[in-house]
């Protein structure tokens, strides 16, 4: 692909605000606005091309991998305009690139529009707070726009281990070292080892992937550090069981002990597309991690946190309904859009109802 007709796919998927743009033979570029796939009005692309763009822009070491595995992460940057975290993946043994827009400016919490509880809670000098999500539910920018919080209001040294690295810091009140597994380090897990011997008051770990990583990150938060990460899980329930059923039976108990201790807060989040069509605001459900909670957790009672969280909002707590229904009350989104997105839609409509007919 010409270098012009690449950075024309980049400036379309900015001005569009698009949050990815997908390559892949036979197919015009493509691009995802406001959570659809919009085909771009350009000639399908060829194999050649697809597949010299991949190669031009994939780092050695990253070409090393795609060619031992079919399928490698990495970022790219295009000064000046965005940085990218790129997928370069074959299908039908022909390779497709998918690439993730990563801002250049770090977006703040407002700017986000996140609940304000967080900023409590990154102040926090130990523990472990866990942004949780699926997929493309903005959990990395949450945590950038946490980072950039301390970064701005804190004298911290801060570590964060990422694969790849997305959002770029620029040292404010605080020391930022940033580590890209594949480059700066072989693995999260041999990372966070050596980040505890690196003087850190902040660690932040892109993704929690297996038990070494977990048990490391558990052991960091134990010992006097405040730990953020990520779990592909939708709830605050389904996080602490995830992290729990990663063990062996025979230490799952103490490790729902390490949690309970440790756990400063879980923010659950799912975007949104807004009624004025402006772009995407998430929703989230917030779990702090009181006394009660601990209680819960350390005796394996999870069935009991969701009432915790639906009476928790004068601590800062809400559930996904609660946030839902704010949105909608503040005409952010629509009651449709409320409803697809919630856990309890039945219980939600009545909310709607009831505020509709008051």
């Amino acid at each position: 692909m010409r270098p012009d007709k690449f950075e024309k796919i980049i400036n379309l998927a900015i001005n569009l605000d698009a949050s990815d743009i997908h390559l892949k033979v036979g197919t015009p570029p493509a691009v995802r606005i406001m959570k659809d796939i919009v085909l771009l009005k350009e000639d399908p692309l060829t194999s050649e091309e697809v597949e010299n763009l991949a190669f031009s822009i994939m780092p050695p070491t990253a070409r090393e991998i795609f060619q031992k595995n079919k399928e490698v992460d990495f970022p790219f940057e295009k000064k000046g305009l965005a940085r990218f975290r790129v997928n370069v993946y074959t299908q039908r043994q022909t390779i497709a690139i998918s690439m993730r827009l990563i801002k250049i400016n770090i977006p703040s919490i407002e700017e986000l529009g996140l609940p304000q509880i967080i900023k409590s809670l990154v102040m926090k000098r130990a523990g472990l707070i866990l942004v949780t999500g699926p997929s493309g539910s903005g959990k990395s920018t949450t945590l950038a726009a946490m980072i950039e919080y301390l970064n701005q209001n804190e004298n911290l040294n801060i570590i964060t281990i990422e694969d790849p690295i997305e959002y770029v810091f620029t040292d404010k009140l605080s020391l930022i070292s940033q580590r890209e597994i594949g480059i700066d380090t072989a693995s999260f897990s041999s990372a966070l080892k050596m980040a505890l011997r690196e003087d850190p008051n902040v660690i932040m770990v892109g993704e929690l992937r297996d038990l070494e990583s977990v048990s490391v990150t558990l052991q960091a938060a134990e010992t006097g550090h405040l730990v953020l990460s990520t779990l592909h899980t939708i709830d605050a329930v389904s996080t602490i069981s995830r992290i729990v059923d990663m063990f062996p039976p025979h230490q799952q108990n103490q490790v729902r002990f390490q949690l309970a201790s440790t756990l400063v807060g879980i923010i659950s989040q799912r975007l949104l597309k807004r009624k004025d069509k402006m772009g995407l605001v998430p929703a989230c459900e917030v779990l702090i991690g009181n006394s009660t909670v601990r209680k819960w957790i350390r005796e394996n009672k999870l069935t009991e946190i969701p009432k915790i969280i639906q009476e928790g909002q004068l601590e800062g707590m809400q559930s996904f309904n609660q946030h839902l229904l704010e949105l909608y009350r503040k005409n952010i989104i629509e009651a449709s859009e409320a409803l697809m997105a919630s856990p309890n839609p039945s219980d939600l409509e009545l909310a709607i109802k009831g505020i509709t007919a008051g």
